[in-house]
């Protein structure tokens, strides 16, 4: 795993890029979900702190297994396409918003959220990936809408 200074065309859904400090954009060559690529990420970028960003697209179908947290920062879910239910706990309670393509939603910093995609879509996050923490999935998947932004919300 590596930062690379590459300007060609990128697949954000097998090669993330980091934003670092002063305004840095870089791929992240050979980066995996296991163990020993997420230490390499994490010491190739530990000088930006808690303002290093991982951006990423994700694909799915199906509910996620995992819950995360990311203390160091928010974390910005857009849905491309498909529709996906983000669903937050807010001191117990499950907070849920359904997004539909073009939308997005913002986990706050330390908040615990899963992610349950409706059908084949597609998500872009940014993260503040420091500190991310991960747990096994307890509560119950949504089945309707709840929380969901607009005009009609409070």
């Amino acid at each position: 795993m590596r930062l690379v200074n590459e300007h060609n065309a990128i697949d954000l859904r097998t090669v993330p890029v980091h934003l670092g400090l002063g305004s840095t954009a870089k791929p992240v060559e050979g980066f995996a979900w296991d163990p020993e690529a997420l230490q390499a990420y994490s010491a190739a970028v530990a000088a930006d702190g808690a303002e290093g960003r991982m951006v990423m697209i994700f694909d799915g179908d199906g509910p996620g297994d995992h819950c995360e947290s990311h203390p160091a920062g928010d974390e910005l879910v857009v849905c491309l396409s498909g529709s996906v239910t983000v669903t937050r706990d807010l001191d117990g309670v499950p907070d849920r918003v359904l997004l539909g393509p073009g939308e997005a939603t913002i986990n706050p910093a330390g908040v615990w959220h899963a992610v349950d995609m409706t059908g084949p879509t597609s998500i872009l996050t940014i993260t503040a990936g420091l500190g991310t923490d991960h747990r096994p999935r307890t509560d119950t998947h949504p089945t309707e809408r709840v929380g969901v932004p607009g005009p009609e919300a409070p």
